[in-house]
């Protein structure tokens, strides 16, 4: 490779990084600013109030059409435990940065 070549590609490989750092952060930014609404969900579907909510779903007592996913059995399961997968990738790739591999 040249040095022409290699210097263009050195600054390609900068540019998207630069890019991708940017966007990053601030997508981590709004997952941090997003913390206490997840620990809000997380203690409704483990609450009394989840579990009237849902069987008055199940008996036809709330208002039809009214969005109630958050009353199903796996979205916010799957939500909290698609949460919890990605804070260990976070920590295995800050672990492996941390390294310098």
């Amino acid at each position: 490779m040249t040095q022409v070549k290699r210097i263009e590609k050195m600054e390609s490989l900068l540019d998207e990084c630069s890019a991708g750092i940017e966007e990053f952060e601030a997508a981590l930014e709004k997952y941090e600013a997003m913390q206490t609404k997840l620990n809000e969900l997380s203690a409704y579907y483990s609450s009394p109030e989840w579990m009237s909510d849902y069987d008055d779903s199940n008996s036809g007592k709330l208002p039809k059409g009214l969005k109630c996913g958050v009353l199903s059995e796996d979205a916010v399961f799957d939500l909290l435990t698609d949460e919890r997968r990605i804070a260990i990738q976070m920590m295995e790739t800050a672990l492996t940065i941390l390294k310098g591999e």
